[in-house]
């Protein structure tokens, strides 16, 4: 069954404030939801000026599913207690989409991400940029991230990335 645009447009809206609910939320398994289970599944996080300059240089790079399960895996079990925490939240609002087709859509939206360090209680901002999204209609009727790749408006970030943005 076709979805309307208008159901359609909220399901996509859905996913993104799960989305950006689980980071900040520090749900990593929750995050890992978002995504597809096809080995494909990708999140990217690179500046803008890489990738117009064709370079693949990124601050993170997931490129398949199980490098996503890994980043849950390092973030939960692997990093935890090693670094300087920080709290998140997320601001997105999509900006444009289209049916590539029946059952793939390519979403871009605007994010920008605050941050405030757990020991000084400053927020600052830690990001902004875009989000290209490829997104799968599942056979369950949901929609998943295939692939995203946040494109930062900045090549310097003012802390190292632990949680995806």
């Amino acid at each position: 069954m076709m979805q309307t645009d208008n159901a359609l447009e909220a399901a996509m809206d859905a996913l993104l404030l799960a989305d950006a609910s689980a980071l900040d939320g520090k749900d990593m398994k929750g995050w890992l939801a978002n995504y597809s289970e096809e080995d494909e599944s990708s999140y990217i996080c690179r500046s803008a000026e890489n990738s117009e300059n064709g370079l693949a240089l990124g601050f993170m790079y997931d490129d398949c599913r199980s490098r996503l399960e890994d980043r849950v895996t390092f973030v939960n079990d692997i990093w935890a207690g090693t670094f300087q925490d920080y709290r998140t939240r997320h601001f997105v609002q999509r900006v444009e989409y289209r049916r590539v087709d029946a059952a793939t859509i390519s979403m871009r939206s605007n994010f920008s991400v605050f941050m405030t360090p757990t020991d000084s209680g400053i927020t600052q901002v830690l990001a902004a940029g875009q989000y290209l999204d490829t997104i799968r209609l599942e056979k369950t009727g949901a929609l998943k991230l295939l692939s995203r790749r946040a494109e930062l408006d900045t090549s310097v970030l003012p802390r190292y990335l632990v949680y995806p943005l």
